[in-house]
């Protein structure tokens, strides 16, 4: 992770900003999935406005003493190797068993091809590994944590992106 980087893109949203002072209080910067190519992968589907969802295992936040994420929340998500790509605001936090995600909620995650299917197989296989670590066992109820987002920043600034 790259602070001064970071710390450089958390000053260029608060300047590009009419009437908002830096209170000092940057959000926390954090990249998705388990891996570089898995961070990069989705970063760039967040940057490029197509994953406008994600989903975490409560297990998990429960076995790390984690809060959960709150609705307006900010968060900084890094690529790969540590850079910042882009700033999101939680817009929506509900908890559900994996049984119950939908067609909808597949598709705003946004990967793969984006339906149910892709996503159960691509989940279940992320959620059983996390699982594996925590000392949990899988199952069709496991509850999730499903979060809605929107990008707030760069809008449009990075063309070589799209």
């Amino acid at each position: 992770m790259n602070e001064k980087s970071i710390r450089d893109f958390w000053n260029a949203f608060i300047s590009a900003q009419e009437n908002v002072a830096d209170t000092g209080k940057m959000p926390e910067a954090w990249s998705f999935g388990d891996s570089k190519d898995m961070a990069d992968e989705l970063g760039a589907l967040v940057r490029k406005g197509i994953k406008t969802a994600t989903c975490s295992l409560l297990w998990e936040y429960e076995h790390d003493g984690d809060a959960l994420p709150e609705i307006g929340e900010l968060s900084i998500i890094l690529d790969g190797v540590g850079e910042p790509l882009c700033l999101i605001e939680t817009t929506e936090v509900q908890i559900r068993p994996y049984d119950q995600i939908d067609s909808q909620f597949a598709y705003e995650e946004g990967e793969g091809d984006r339906s149910l299917a892709y996503w159960r197989q691509a989940h279940w296989h992320f959620f059983s590994k996390v699982c594996d670590h925590i000392g949990r066992e899988p199952d069709d109820s496991m509850p999730l944590i499903c979060e809605r987002f929107r990008v707030i920043y760069p809008l449009g600034l990075f063309p070589k992106d799209i």
